[in-house]
């Protein structure tokens, strides 16, 4: 029985210093911060100009996720955040308007600073947790590249590139990524944008090509394939099939059938 209880308490230190932003999120119901509702908790810190914000930024976002995944699923908890030091907490990050984190067990958060009070992030955000919700943790973890992530979530986020009309939009990411990459003279590849720390782990101008080259690969996947290839991909993945092989199938019969500027990066 000692040993029982010592391991309890070992499993659980080391719970709580390697996962210590989850566990404040978990907990946050028994915290300083005000319980909106069951899946919203606002720092004490914000003024009521600002909960408006949020308020309204949450409801548009919510529209634009209806619009592209038909329905919404998601079931995040929406944390919003007053200042740095919260937002460090909540998030395990100082970098960014916001981060969405999920769990193995399908809890999920949005964690939200004061710059993250517009409907381009929480749309970004949301995002995410949409995908998340309808794949799951182990899935979303192992299968899903974070370019694909990234560059899905991008789809609803118009911070970068305005346009909402496939082609437009895909021309206006290829040329932001044409101006990042000196026209083409450097390159990232997909293949080493797959993982956080490949896609996340440099400096400003890499995290933006980043961003740029998966805005660019999906909305070229998409104007292909249509709106329909996402559920058909994660119906795919869900019955056990492969990413890569299923992404490569329907952009293959995408560009069989549609004549398009060509992307840069053939994912086979």
């Amino acid at each position: 029985m000692k040993f029982l209880i010592t391991g309890i308490f070992v499993a659980f230190v080391s719970y709580y210093f390697l996962y210590s932003h989850i566990f404040y999120c978990q907990t946050v119901a028994f915290s300083s911060f005000e319980k909106i509702n069951e899946k919203l908790y606002v720092s004490a810190g914000t003024d009521a100009a600002q909960r408006q914000r949020m308020y309204e930024a949450v409801g548009k976002a919510r529209q634009r996720i209806e619009a592209f995944w038909g329905k919404s699923l998601g079931n995040a908890t929406l944390i919003l955040c007053s200042n740095p030091e919260e937002y460090q907490k909540y998030c395990h990050s100082s970098e960014g308007a916001g981060c969405s984190l999920g769990t193995p067990w399908g809890d999920s958060y949005i964690v939200l600073n004061l710059f993250g009070l517009n409907v381009d992030v929480v749309s970004h955000e949301m995002c995410h947790d949409e995908l998340f919700t309808r794949l799951g943790w182990w899935k979303t973890t192992t299968q899903i590249p974070q370019w694909f992530n990234e560059g899905l979530a991008l789809m609803l986020d118009r911070r970068f590139v305005p346009e909402t009309e496939p082609m437009k939009r895909y021309l206006s990411y290829k040329d932001e990524w044409l101006y990042l990459t000196h026209g083409a003279q450097e390159v990232l590849e997909l293949k080493n944008l797959k993982t956080m720390r490949g896609f996340f782990g440099g400096n400003q101008r890499h995290v933006m090509l980043a961003y740029m080259s998966a805005g660019m690969e999906v909305s070229y996947w998409l104007l292909l394939t249509g709106p329909e290839s996402v559920r058909a991909l994660l119906d795919t993945l869900r019955r056990g099939g492969d990413f890569a092989e299923t992404y490569g199938n329907l952009k293959t019969a995408g560009e069989s059938q549609r004549r398009v500027p060509p992307s840069f990066y053939p994912l086979r």
